[in-house]
Formats: C-alpha cells, structure tokens, sequence
C-alpha cells in the first residue's frame, strides 16, 4: 500500500501556504490510521500565478492595487485569518516586490526526489509570507537555498541555467494543459484530484480512496 501525493502550487500563494499546513495535518491522521503504510511520498511541481511577470518582479503594492483594483485594500483579510487558524501570520503588508517565481521553482525542482524538496519549500513560503524577503534577488534565493543544504554546483544550475528555468516553463504549461487552473492542486497516486486549500478530513478521505486497489 503506497501513497505519492503530488502537489502543485506557487511560492507566493498564500492558500498553497494553507494548503501545505493542512496536508501535513492530513499526512499525521492518515499515518495514524494506516499504521502499517509505507511512507507516503510528497512531490511539488510548480504553477506561476504570474507567469508573464517580467524576471526583476515589480513593486508589490502597485501589483495589488492593479491585480485587484477597489478590493486592494482588504483582498487579503480573509486570508490572514485562516492562516491564523492554522498557525501561519502572513505579513502581507511588510512584502516590498512581487517576484517572478520561475528561479524559485527551479531551487524546488534541483531538491526533487530528496528530502530537501519539502524544506525548500517551506523556506521558500517563509521567506517571502512571514520575514517578507525579496525572492527577485538572486542572492538572497542562493541563501536560502545554501541554508537549506542544496549542492552548490546544484544552486548555480538551478538558477543560472536557461535549461533549468525553461523546464518550469515546461512543467507550469503542463499543468494548464492537464486542467489545472488554480492552487494549490493535488493528485493522489494518479487517480484523484483535489483542488483548493481543503480540510485534512477532505485531504484523508482523498488519500485512502487513492490506495484502493482497483
């Protein structure tokens, strides 16, 4: 009995933020339930918000102000609160560039197949949600990647290579391809998806109908 969750999402979307809290909510009820398991795999692949932001991103608070307009100014108050509910205290207002994500799913990617890839990505969402980094900056994306213990030689690919960033091109067209229009998204073993930011129950229910043998 496996279990390999895949799990698309942006590094500045706050509700994959959420969605992340609650799967590992969901992972610790479905290890509990399912004693005997395997160790469920979790893989992230990448989904730009922004996909045709220019590389150097733009001032945040204009990006607000035109992506929202009139609701700018209370777009995220929903959305502080159930990160609260869930132990997250998003910083949205100390938040200075909004960036092109494409190098930052490129650092998730060089961590694939490691546990690495989990922190990256839980390092990557503080940055940028709660001590309100600047994920433009390819200095601050090398320190955080080299605090999280990626190779060197895998940094410098991962965000100098042309053939590194183009297969996250690559990868966020797929998954528009295959019907993916908002984040998070979650595929359990291939065989069932869900879609949002949903309750563990929601996320359990999901996960032990995917190791149904067929």
């Amino acid at each position: 009995m496996s279990l390999t969750i895949d799990v698309i999402s942006d590094v500045v979307c706050p509700w994959c933020y959420i969605g992340k809290v609650k799967l590992e909510s969901a992972l610790k009820e479905f290890k509990s339930a399912n004693p005997g398991a395997q160790e469920p795999i979790v893989r992230w692949h990448p989904f730009q918000l922004n996909p045709t932001l220019d590389p150097a991103g733009m001032d945040r608070a204009l990006y607000v102000s035109q992506k929202f307009g009139d609701r700018a100014s209370n777009v995220y108050d929903r959305v502080k609160g159930v990160g609260l509910e869930v132990g997250i205290e998003f910083a949205f207002d100390k938040i200075q560039r909004q960036p092109n994500t494409r190098k930052a799913h490129s650092l998730i990617a060089a961590c694939e197949g490691s546990a690495l890839q989990e922190k990256m990505v839980q390092t990557l969402f503080d940055a940028y949600f709660i001590q309100s980094k600047d994920l433009t900056s390819d200095a601050v994306l090398e320190q955080i990647a080299t605090d999280v213990g990626l190779d060197a030689h895998k940094i410098q690919e991962a965000l100098y290579s042309a053939q590194a960033v183009q297969r996250i091109e690559v990868a966020d067209t797929q998954a528009r391809e295959m019907g993916v229009q908002g984040v998070p998204f979650f595929v359990f073993n291939g065989r069932l998806a869900v879609s949002g930011a949903q309750s563990p129950q929601t996320l359990v229910e999901a996960m032990q109908e995917s190791i149904i043998e067929k």
